[in-house]
């Protein structure tokens, strides 16, 4: 089985933006630089056929590059904090190229969340951080932007689970931005 999910990789300009905003916060799993990225679409575990069949229906996918930025955090989980993020500014191309990952989910019928699409980073997954924490840190990194920073590809990614069930990300596809 391969699990896998489609992703934008993020700048190593844009990484580095990011590593001061992990602080000392109870239950925060911080996440390493290398597994920043913005993801489009999450497909889950599925055999090698159906993994071949979704990397090549994303080949046929047509969007241009981009030009993102950084707009503040935020945290998933409303009361019980799971994940901090960095969010990144809606875009409407950014937005598209999700959505089009996400009708290839849905033509091999995977399981698929229900969530709407919220373009982030995931810096820190959390267990039992205490909800005034969460706040107090998107609080005071709230301020968080970006330069526009230009992206002309994304991956299909693999996702292993490594060495002191740490995971890794391996991009295994890689598909052109642009027209």
């Amino acid at each position: 089985m391969h699990r896998l999910f489609a992703a934008l990789p993020v700048p190593d300009s844009i990484a580095e933006r990011l590593l001061p905003l992990r602080t000392d916060i109870y239950g925060a799993r911080w996440r390493r630089r290398e597994h920043f990225h913005i993801t489009l679409q999450f497909f889950g575990k599925v055999n090698a056929e159906v993994a071949h069949e979704i990397a090549e229906a994303l080949t046929l996918i047509s969007s241009p590059q981009m030009s993102l930025e950084l707009n503040g955090v935020g945290w998933f989980g409303r009361k019980e904090p799971r994940a901090l993020y960095a969010r990144v500014k809606e875009d409407e191309a950014l937005t598209a190229l999700a959505a089009d990952c996400r009708k290839i989910a849905r033509k091999f019928k995977l399981d698929l969340s229900q969530d709407p699409f919220l373009p982030h980073i995931t810096l820190a997954y959390c267990n039992e951080t205490p909800l005034e924490d969460a706040m107090r840190w998107s609080e005071d990194y709230q301020i968080l932007r970006s330069e526009p920073f230009v992206l002309d590809e994304f991956h299909l990614y693999e996702s292993f689970t490594g060495h002191k069930k740490q995971s890794q990300y391996v991009p295994q596809a890689d598909y052109r931005l642009g027209y």
